[in-house]
Formats: structure tokens, C-alpha cells, sequence
């Protein structure tokens, strides 16, 4: 099943939104005139049309309508609100992606109370230079296809992977949803060290980011344990080793783990808050209905 056969729609083009679009287009994965993306941002849509030669409109049902893949990529806290606005509108004809930070495939399931094919992702930051790191879960009427169709989208703006348990998406979320804010915090730290030896600052936040760069590429590309490469670079009696030194007295692979374990939990924290509040609204609307 191809993806460049799809009309492909997205409701919210916020910065993932329109990473997205670019990198379907960029990539060849899809052509313009079979995008189409709806906002509240009539400027933001006119930008888009502009730049990228896609359809746009304000209505997020003619999205819906018009889409065979449909993909929400809104704000967590008006998902719900969304997605009952667009729910009557949604069959088992078309495939439905979430990446609304923080809502549980449940909380989605329970909202549209219909049987749907959905997906769920948790990409990064780093969708916005094609290198996002992205993870995939499947909903119950979700068929193999319809997970190759969303894994070609998040392919075409950086790497993903599919789990077959949606409950380690908030594994994902504490990993590398969050883990840029980690690195970031590293390269910094890092620069810091460089102006402190001596270094200016635009060499040294250079020469760190470069590092880390440099650093992930080789683990990709050779598929060589974390370990045997840091082994590799540390000779006896070293500058590597004493480096080593202080970041084990320091405690960093401890607070390393910590740091993803304590935003795994959070993320799980937050999911279950999304669940409330979807039920909520869903009680609301059901009590507005009867008057």
C-alpha cells in the first residue's frame, strides 16, 4: 500500500504539523496536492499553501472528509474537543493518528466510541531537521498496513520504531520525547566546560554539538555496543578516562536513568489526568444532549 496514493490531512499545523508536511514533501512520500491541513491560523495557512503548494482550510471536518489519513496534531487540551467536533465523520475507511502529547490511545478510544483504525505516535522535537526519533502503537483495529503507512510518514522526517505494547509509550515519552531537553542540557554543559578551558563560546557550543552529533552517528551506523565504543576512545592512563572518572564520581548514568524513569512516570501521570478530563467533557456533552 503506498502512501503517495493517500490524501493525507492534517488537522493542526503547529511546528510537528508542519514539520510533518515538509518532510513527506521533501522526501517524495507525498505530493502537495494530496495534503491538506486545517488550523484557527488563517495567516499560518496561507503561509503553508504558499510555501509548500498544499490545500488548507479552517474546517477541520472537510479534512476529515476529504482524507484518507487522517492526523491530529493539536494541543493535548483540546484534543477531546476535536475530536467529538470530528467524530461523526470518522470510519473504519480511513486511519487515524494521534500525536497529541500525553493522550492515551485509551482516553481517544473512549472519546470516539467507535471502532476505528488508530495509531498513536511519540516523535521529538527533531522532526524539525528530518531527524526526529519517533515510536509507533497500534490500536486494536489497526492491520499491518496501516502501521507501514504511519511508519513511512515518521520515516520521512527522521527514524521510528513500532511497539507492540501501547503502554510503553510513556517509556518513549521519558526516553526521546524528552531527551532532547537532556541533550540539550548536555551540549551545554559541555560549552560551559570549553569556555571555562579556555575555549570561546561559539567554538565551544560548536565543538560540543558536533561531538554529540558525531557521537550518535557512529553508534547508528556501526550498530557497536555504547560501551565497546567508549572503550575504543579510552586509553590507559588517558585523558578519556579521567574524564570517565568524574562523570561516574558525579553520578551521571544514575541520574541519567533517573531522570527518563522520573519522566516516564509524569508522562503516565498526565495520561491519566487526560483520561479524566476526556471523560469529563464526554459527560458534559452527553448532559448537554439530554436538555
Amino acid at each position: 500500500m503506498l502512501l503517495n496514493s493517500k490524501k493525507i490531512g492534517f488537522i493542526g499545523s503547529g511546528n510537528m504539523g508542519e514539520a510533518l508536511i515538509n518532510g513527506l514533501i521533501v522526501s517524495g512520500s507525498s505530493a502537495p496536492e494530496n495534503i491538506i491541513c486545517s488550523d484557527i491560523r488563517e495567516d499560518q495557512l496561507e503561509r503553508l499553501k504558499a510555501t509548500y503548494g498544499i490545500q488548507t482550510t479552517t474546517d477541520n471536518v472537510a479534512v476529515v472528509q476529504r482524507a484518507d489519513i487522517i492526523i491530529y496534531a493539536i494541543k493535548p487540551q483540546i484534543m477531546a474537543q476535536v475530536l467529538l467536533e470530528t467524530a461523526d465523520h470518522l470510519s473504519m475507511d480511513k486511519l487515524i493518528i494521534s500525536i497529541a502529547a500525553g493522550v492515551p490511545m485509551v482516553a481517544i478510544e473512549n472519546c470516539l466510541n467507535k471502532d476505528l483504525r488508530l495509531i498513536r505516535v511519540m516523535p521529538n522535537v527533531a522532526v524539525a531537521v528530518n531527524e526526529g526519533a519517533a515510536a509507533i502503537a497500534a490500536g486494536q483495529h489497526a492491520n499491518p498496513d496501516d502501521i507501514q503507512l504511519a511508519m513511512d510518514i515518521f520515516n520521512s522526517v527522521g527514524k521510528c520504531v513500532f511497539l507492540k505494547e501501547n503502554e510503553l509509550l510513556d517509556a518513549v515519552t521519558g526516553l526521546s520525547g524528552s531527551g532532547p531537553a537532556y541533550i540539550f542540557m548536555i551540549v551545554e554543559a559541555l560549552a560551559d566546560a570549553g569556555v571555562k578551558v579556555g575555549l570561546s563560546r561559539q567554538d565551544a557550543q560548536f565543538l560540543a554539538s558536533q561531538t554529540v552529533l558525531g557521537a550518535a552517528k557512529l553508534l547508528l551506523e556501526t550498530g557497536t555496543h555504547p560501551g565497546q565504543l567508549k572503550d575504543s576512545v579510552t586509553s590507559p592512563g588517558g585523558t578519556a578516562i579521567a574524564g570517565l572518572h568524574t562523570l561516574e564520581k558525579g553520578g551521571l548514568r544514575t541520574t541519567m536513568i533517573n531522570a527518563v524513569e522520573a519522566a516516564t512516570i509524569r508522562s503516565k501521570e498526565l495520561g491519566d489526568m487526560m483520561i479524566e478530563r476526556f471523560q469529563a467533557q464526554l459527560s458534559e456533552k452527553a448532559c448537554a444532549t439530554r436538555r
